[in-house]
């Protein structure tokens, strides 16, 4: 139990309060009690350092850490006290990321169906030379899929809601796949849906 809590997400913010990381608790933990960072409370904004957080006792229904004498509670998200740039980071062409970017909906008629009624289209189908990539690459539902077959969008009459292309980085792109809802409150990205927060 303990290990799962130290492997639960943390969100990361640069010294401007900009997301550029999701971190481990135990890694969030080990920035803040270093002094690399400090938390921030999502209700009211207030940082505190290793210090303080480490005397304030987890409420009922809070996750927590527990030491020898107290429980800590689990961090949702850190600042970090020096570094103020944003991050470089690609993001890597995968199913799972794709499935982020389009946001589980059918880039074709913007139905939003079960995950297992989803499937990935090459705009430009393999058979025409096109490639699998960020930018040929776009969720459709079954039907539409299906109607368009392997044929071009012209020949299909369908057209596209979003054009595909690489998304910047975010934190939903990170490996862990679900946030806290509070973390809404520091990413302003359209990508960010509820889907992922608890």
């Amino acid at each position: 139990m303990v290990s799962e809590v130290l492997q639960r997400p943390t969100l990361v913010l640069n010294r401007s309060w900009q997301p550029v990381n999701v971190a481990t608790v135990a890694r969030a933990l080990v920035m803040v009690w270093s002094g690399a960072a400090r938390v921030v409370d999502p209700v009211d904004y207030q940082l505190y350092d290793w210090e303080d957080w480490s005397r304030a006792d987890a409420e009922d229904g809070q996750e927590f850490v527990r030491t020898v004498s107290r429980r800590i509670r689990v961090p949702e998200v850190i600042t970090l006290a020096d570094f103020n740039r944003l991050p470089s980071t690609t993001v890597a062409f995968s199913r799972r990321n794709l499935f982020k970017r389009d946001r589980m909906t059918c880039q074709y008629c913007g139905r939003r169906p079960k995950g297992g009624e989803l499937t990935i289209d090459h705009v430009i189908p393999r058979s025409h030379g096109g490639g699998s990539n960020w930018e040929n690459c776009v969720l459709a539902c079954v039907p539409c899929n299906q109607n368009k077959a392997d044929r071009s969008l012209e020949k299909a009459g369908l057209k596209l809601l979003n054009t595909p292309k690489q998304p910047n980085w975010n934190p939903i792109y990170s490996q862990h796949t679900t946030g806290y809802q509070s973390w809404a409150k520091f990413i302003s990205d359209a990508y960010w849906s509820a889907e992922l927060l608890e």
